[in-house]
């Protein structure tokens, strides 16, 4: 199936999803995130999760990154140019729905995308090479492709991958690994 296609079928999915399924599984990635070894590093980037599209719920990894004191970037999204703007959440970070629903900070610190050192990068489906289908405007592909070559990009899904997205393309930023509520996903890249 093509990302179009793909696309579609997954939203369907994922819209299929109970409210109680949505936070079970999302605690369960949660908790798989746990057993591996990436609690070390500095600074990571988080999505706020679109409710209206039963996203994962990323508050359980976001008590796991507070519980160790880890520094915390989410992003404002700018439509004009497709990129992403990167803040440091703190306290006094205050956060709204933007016009399509997205929570983002509307205040804070300006953060590089240099600084990242793991992404958990959002996703409607990803196949076993580690290309994703998200909602198809490239932010997280312009976002990953300004990162350090060596930044950790962890996809996190409620669905196992499939075997493959027909028409992905040199744009497309593969990820390292995915978690699902059942199983952690590492990706071997063939070079």
């Amino acid at each position: 199936m093509n990302k179009a296609q793909l696309r579609k079928l997954y939203k369907k999915k994922r819209l299929s999803l109970s409210t109680d399924e949505v936070q079970h599984k999302s605690v369960q990635i949660a908790n798989n995130l746990l057993q591996l070894d990436i609690w070390h590093y500095d600074y990571y980037h988080l999505f706020l999760p679109i409710k209206k599209w039963n996203e994962v719920d990323t508050q359980p990894i976001m008590n796991i990154l507070m519980s160790k004191d880890k520094n915390i970037v989410i992003s404002h999204s700018d439509f004009d140019s497709i990129q992403m703007i990167n803040i440091l959440l703190e306290e006094q970070t205050v956060i709204k729905e933007n016009k399509y629903g997205i929570p983002e900070p509307i205040n804070g610190e300006r953060i590089s995308d240099h600084l990242m050192d793991v992404v958990f990068v959002p996703l409607l489906i990803t196949d076993q090479e580690g290309y994703r289908v998200g909602y198809g405007k490239g932010f997280y592909d312009r976002f990953l492709a300004n990162c350090r070559p060596n930044v950790l990009k962890i996809g996190i899904s409620f669905f196992e991958p499939i075997n493959e997205i027909e028409d992905v393309h040199d744009m497309d930023v593969t990820l390292d690994m995915v978690v699902t509520p059942e199983k952690i996903y590492r990706i071997t890249k063939n070079d």
